[in-house]
């Protein structure tokens, strides 16, 4: 019997609290599951986090880069997973430090950088944990009974359920033209608008000044590594808990407010 896709996770009901890019901003995951009742405390450098009851944490990708401390944000990811109370999928940024981490020769820009100086402080043990944590991430989730999924730059209706290539590329990258705009991003198909799923979609990637909710998305990308916030959307509930950065740690190429989807 074949086994089931690491994405198919329909059997979890939740509730969940699903946390948009996080970036190395730890001091604002800290604050935010604090608001969501997950308690983290700190012991010789690494993380303890008491879940809230019954609830389960949902990360949209690219915990990484950016903000000033990736290694605390994976370490508060890991010690949630090592619980069961954490799930989370790839982010782009994620997965290009991952092949950073494997040796591979990748520009270290779009924050990489920072994750990279970061890491030159923490011992091999810590390098082999990251490693295996992101190289086990799942491009998407789909979860309670069907009702939902959680990719990092969303997902195509007729895509649900499927793996493959063209369907990861989309979850990690999202719809592009293969063309930059005047900043040098890609240009960017707004595929919600399009959307008619019967499956909620939550998802981050592009940063916008508030959530983005459209017919039956919701993009939780609310910009915290360049001084927006950090948000979580609570399942089933469909509440919107937030906390603002505590500053701008990236700037980017565009104000923040110019950053719509």
């Amino acid at each position: 019997m074949n086994a089931k896709p690491a994405f198919d996770r329909r059997e979890l009901t939740g509730p969940f609290d699903i946390i948009g890019d996080v970036h190395g901003c730890a001091d604002e995951l800290e604050m935010l599951l604090g608001m969501l009742g997950h308690e983290v405390a700190w012991a010789d450098g690494e993380a303890t986090v008491t879940p809230a009851k019954g609830r389960t944490v949902v990360f949209v990708g690219d915990l990484t880069d950016r903000g000033p401390r990736t290694p605390d944000v994976l370490r508060i990811v890991m010690a949630l997973a090592e619980r069961g109370a954490a799930l989370c999928v790839e982010g782009n940024h994620d997965n290009k430090f991952l092949r950073w981490l494997n040796g591979a020769n990748v520009k270290t820009s779009h924050g990489l950088q920072a994750s990279v100086d970061q890491m030159a402080g923490e011992d091999p043990a810590f390098h082999a944990r990251v490693r295996k944590l992101l190289a086990g991430l799942p491009p998407y989730l789909w979860l309670d009974g069907g009702k939902l999924v959680v990719a990092h730059a969303g997902l195509k209706e007729d895509m649900i359920g499927r793996e493959g290539g063209k369907v990861r590329s989309f979850a990690l990258y999202g719809d592009t033209t293969g063309e930059t705009d005047g900043y040098g991003s890609p240009v960017r198909l707004n595929w919600a608008l399009e959307y008619r799923g019967e499956s909620a979609i939550v998802y981050g990637h592009v940063a916008a000044p508030d959530v983005q909710a459209v017919n039956n998305t919701w993009c939780i990308d609310t910009g915290c590594c360049f001084g927006g916030a950090l948000t979580a959307l609570q399942w089933p509930e469909k509440k919107i808990v937030s906390t603002p950065a505590t500053k701008v740690w990236f700037e980017g190429s565009r104000p923040l407010a110019d950053k719509t989807r």
